[in-house]
């Protein structure tokens, strides 16, 4: 194997991290490079579309039980700490960190630079230290890549140390298995251990601009996507998997800011990352063209199958997860925005996927329904989208990201409400899901509707129409939408059995109520003003 070294900064070591005794140390090898140490290595494949193909292991998702944050003085009193935040204490991460470099001895290891935020105001530069090839291409792929000249002075704000390999003692170490992610915000560390998933990468940065963008810098972080319209308006999409957030934002007409993670400043939005890590679990170039463009060399597939005999990959195979993936950067996409930033958000969309048929397929939010849906997170899960689901059932996740957020989701909430009211931001609940009837009685609402009624919003259509309230939720639905049937923008209308559909959306109104308890006690009047209108029995 050829022991070449990429561009870095002459005067950068990893000794300066703890890190000593390395067979060979590989800073900044390119794609291409990468693609053949896991080759040579025996870690990867490459697929008939040039995409590299690795497993990762045992886990072939995050694990959520298994990440924590250091308590220290930065944290103890920011922190939301809880099953999603839990505290480690900071001298046994100094233990733990000592044992993980002591491990990479005798190793090779692959160095990458890059950095996160792609406006320069907010730039947090990333150094990662890995034990696998693929995990360095993983860090080029998703996060945005320095200049020649950035990498002959790079200097990270924030470093990561990455060895699969290496397993926890629990009962020495104070994790719960062998396998964790654990942040540190004073040593701004973080370091990942017993698993190979490269989501823990992408996700433990993310949950870092989560806490220091909104703590220092008044910027509001996003799990969402963005675009931009020709004539530079800027529209924002959160939603939980399977609302459609990809397939709506992928917009020939409308250039991509980015797919997943953004912040929201005073100057606009601009995307966290350099990739795009998608789902691939039944991808078809008729469903998800760009994706499928994207799946070329450079690209890492993650965890899937080949059809028998071929290098051609079986999207429909889940035998190794359901959570089969690929990442590539983001200018894979034909109609990727290149600077990845543009202006205040316009309009901002909330999609679900409501599987009762009770919400409208397009409402206007006011400023306290907004905080209160943002920190709600709706959307239901039907047959056949996680293993053991039979009937519809609902998920909520806070701020569309709840595992990410190291603060209270209402401070996010409260963010996202002054900037409504700053910039004259426009909020609306967009539900994918049934029509007609809950899942299994009703349809799943035409794409053709949900693209229509969000360009009508988009182009200021829906802005001189009649709006009326719904009665539960109090969320206001246009009485006409171009393009669209107007006997479909009305839910109630659309059920044979109108008994049956006030009945449905009382049981609705009650489980957000029941979710919504456990943040009511740090939720502000005007949000708790939001709250559906439901009868609770005492």
């Amino acid at each position: 194997m050829n022991n070449v070294t990429g561009i870095k900064n002459p005067n950068a070591t990893i000794e300066e991290l703890g890190i000593y005794n390395t067979q060979h140390q590989y800073w900044n090898l390119t794609p291409e490079q990468l693609v053949e140490h896991s080759i040579q290595k025996g870690m990867g494949v490459l697929a008939n579309s040039g995409a590299l193909s690795i497993k990762t292991g045992k886990f072939t998702g995050r694990s959520p039980q298994d990440r924590f944050i250091v308590k220290d003085d930065i944290t103890q009193d920011t922190v939301d700490w809880g099953t999603i935040n839990q505290p480690f204490d900071a001298t046994k991460f100094d233990l733990l960190y000592n044992k993980i470099t002591k491990y990479l001895d005798g190793k090779e290891v692959y160095v990458k630079d890059g950095y996160a935020c792609a406006d320069e105001n907010y730039r947090l530069n990333v150094r990662l230290v890995a034990e696998y090839p693929w995990s360095s291409q993983f860090l080029h792929n998703m996060f945005l890549r320095p200049s020649k000249e950035e990498l002959l002075n790079a200097s990270p704000d924030w470093n990561i140390v990455c060895a699969p390999g290496f397993l926890a003692d629990p009962k020495e170490d104070g994790t719960r298995q062998e396998n964790f992610a654990i942040i540190n915000f004073t040593r701004k560390t973080i370091i990942i251990g017993g698993t190979g998933y490269t989501g823990e990468i992408k996700k433990g940065i993310f949950s870092v601009l989560n806490f220091e963008l909104p703590v220092n810098r008044n910027v509001l972080s996003m799990h969402c996507s963005s675009n931009v319209g020709q004539s530079g308006d800027t529209a924002v999409f959160f939603g939980l998997s399977g609302t459609g957030k990809t397939t709506l934002s992928a917009d020939p007409n409308r250039p991509l800011i980015g797919d997943d993670e953004h912040g929201w400043s005073d100057e606009g939005v601009f995307n966290f990352e350099g990739g795009c890590y998608a789902k691939t679990i039944d991808l078809s170039a008729e469903k998800e063209p760009q994706i499928w463009k994207a799946i070329k060399h450079g690209a890492i597939l993650e965890n899937i199958i080949y059809k028998e005999g071929t290098r051609e990959v079986d999207f429909e195979n889940t035998s190794i997860t359901q959570n089969t993936r690929v990442s590539y950067p983001i200018h894979h996409i034909e109609n990727a925005l290149p600077q990845s930033k543009a202006g205040i958000p316009q309009n901002i969309f909330f999609l679900t996927c409501d599987a009762f048929g009770v919400l409208p397929p397009i409402s206007k939010l006011t400023k306290a329904q907004a905080m209160y849906h943002f920190i709600s997170g709706y959307t239901a899960k039907v047959a056949g989208t996680e293993v053991g689901i039979k009937e519809p059932k609902t998920a909520f996740s806070a701020c569309f990201g709840a595992p990410f957020l190291p603060l209270h989701p209402t401070k996010y909430a409260e963010m996202l409400g002054e900037k409504m009211t700053k910039y004259n931001t426009r909020v609306w609940l967009v539900n994918t899901g049934w029509t007609g009837g809950e899942y299994g009685v009703g349809s799943r609402m035409k794409l053709k509707y949900t693209r229509a009624m969000i360009t009508a919003a988009l182009n200021g259509e829906l802005d001189h129409v009649t709006y009326h309230e719904h009665p539960v939720f109090g969320v206001h639905i246009p009485l006409s939408c171009p393009e669209v049937p107007s006997k479909v923008l009305n839910p109630r209308d659309t059920w044979s059995n109108k008994d049956a559909y006030d009945s449905k959306a009382a049981d609705l109104a009650k489980k957000f109520y029941n979710n919504f308890e456990k943040f009511a006690d740090q939720a502000n009047e005007e949000i708790l003003s939001a709250a559906p209108k439901v009868k609770i029995s005492a």
